[in-house]
């Protein structure tokens, strides 16, 4: 007995830390601004590998949710992509969009920490940056960012799929930005309001 007293001491303390140990992670604001010209003066798109800010990047599962984003975005940002890179270029010279996204702060509640404390390890967040560049003259186009989260209950019912959800929703979310801004730049969501 007084060995499983002791396990559960730690599991709440593993889960206490996870949940507390962090950074608060926020968008700016609720809505993205437009870029500085709609997306369809560009010819050309190059999707750059998703990138982790270095503070995240020494733990395990915020290197496993960083693949786990970019197969997302390789999906469906990259099959967009596709379709408009084999359009005729309608501008000589021909214009490349050269699109960065960088997971800016995280919290990813991997599978271990979630089979061992469930909800106790506390809720995933994920802020994504994408910066938008003028591959000539270098210019920033557009630098949206985008917030979602996994609340501790919904990942805990769901065996982590709800965290994984909420990688899937960052990538959809750059995607349709691009497509939103394409005819008309016009700007978007930043998921902020989902919280």
């Amino acid at each position: 007995m007084h060995v499983w007293k002791s396990i559960l001491a730690m599991l709440l303390a593993f889960a206490f830390s996870a949940a507390h140990g962090k950074d608060v992670i926020s968008a700016t604001g609720a809505t993205n601004p437009p870029p500085s010209e709609a997306l369809v003066a560009f010819d050309r798109y190059e999707l750059r590998p998703a990138a982790l800010a270095t503070e995240y990047s020494n733990h395990d599962a915020n290197k496993a949710a960083l693949a786990s984003f970019q197969r997302n975005l390789d999906e469906r940002v990259g099959n967009w992509l596709q379709e408009q890179n084999a359009r005729p270029a309608a501008h000589e010279p021909v214009r490349t969009l050269i699109i960065e996204p960088r997971i800016e702060k995280i919290r990813f509640i991997g599978k271990g920490a979630r089979f061992w404390a469930g909800a106790l390890a506390g809720s995933s967040q994920v802020l994504v940056k994408v910066k938008m560049t003028d591959q000539a003259t270098g210019t920033v186009i557009a630098e949206p960012e985008f917030y979602q989260h996994a609340k501790g209950m919904a990942g805990a019912w769901t065996f982590g799929a709800a965290d994984n959800s909420m990688l899937i929703r960052v990538a959809s979310m750059t995607l349709q930005y691009l497509q939103d801004n394409q005819p008309t730049a016009v700007g978007g969501a930043t998921g902020w309001a989902s919280k």
